[in-house]
């Protein structure tokens, strides 16, 4: 699968499950200032307590059987490799892990050849795979893993390039998710905006970790300045929740509908238009 359909199958799974976790009825709008939000998002230092083979044999179920078979035939393969050959193949069942849109286990894959190249592609590759598998899952326990790694990849990739804004947004998603430094992560990504006010990844983050804390406004101007760029599936459904919370219901509708339309899937249509339905009232 190329790297574009991934990243829209990725953005779809990522909305549907914000989608499936969020009560159909109701405003929250906290009143949070920032002091209080930044407290909110300094939950405990995570701890990787998930295994590489725990998280394979999840994803496993959830894998086609040409999936299933290619990835079982490279593993057995890896069991028996020589030293010289086992980085092949590690990178080789990243690959596959990454055709089957599952994040957390490629995480694995690219973070053991990291450990051993010290190779800032590697070291990347590794930090957002479990910063996507971060996002992915609700899991507590498996996030707190997600997170360890992430940070632990970015950090070695930011002491190699420390001028990569793609490191340093990476960097700044896994503090802010809970790395334990969420202010730190937030100076990181409003660094990178300053450098590249169209940086995709660090807005998307910004915006959603205004919506966390209860500032709106501020994600509508994020997520509108995404949308300039590239209407997509995110922004745009983000867009809608931040309305919603102001009380903007027109515009919610609006974006909502937009986003039903950029997602094309009848299931999470359904679950939209009970939103949209809702806000009607």
């Amino acid at each position: 699968m190329r790297t574009k359909q991934i990243v829209v199958t990725v953005a779809v799974i990522a909305v549907m499950g914000y989608l499936y976790a969020l009560p159909v009825k109701g405003f929250l709008k906290p009143k949070e200032n920032n002091t209080q939000a930044s407290a909110k998002m300094s939950a405990a230092k995570p701890k990787a307590t998930l295994s590489a083979e725990a998280v394979s044999a999840m994803a496993r179920q959830g894998l086609a059987p040409a999936q299933l078979q290619q990835i079982s035939v490279l593993e057995n393969k890896l069991k028996t490799a020589g030293d010289a050959e086992k980085a092949a193949l590690q990178k080789q069942l990243a690959k596959a892990w990454d055709a089957a849109n599952q994040a957390a286990p490629a995480g694995f894959y690219y973070l053991d050849l990291a450990r051993k190249t010290n190779a800032p592609a590697d070291w990347i590759a590794a930090g957002n795979r479990f910063n996507t598998a971060y996002k992915l899952t609700q899991d507590t326990t498996a996030q707190g893993t997600y997170i360890v790694n992430a940070t632990e990849a970015f950090n070695h990739a930011n002491q190699l390039q420390p001028d990569n804004l793609e490191v340093k947004t990476g960097l700044g998603t896994a503090y802010v998710n809970g790395g334990g430094m969420p202010m730190q992560g937030i100076a990181l990504l409003l660094d990178v905006v300053k450098k590249d006010p169209t940086n995709h990844e660090a807005l998307l983050n910004l915006g959603m970790f205004s919506m966390k804390s209860g500032q709106y406004e501020k994600a509508v101007e994020r997520f509108k300045t995404l949308i300039a760029q590239k209407e997509e599936v995110e922004p745009y459904f983000y867009l809608a929740e931040s309305y919603k919370q102001l009380g903007r219901k027109e515009e919610a509708i609006a974006a909502y509908e937009k986003c039903k339309q950029l997602m094309g899937d009848p299931v999470a249509g359904q679950r939209i238009d009970e939103y949209i339905k809702e806000l009607k009232k």
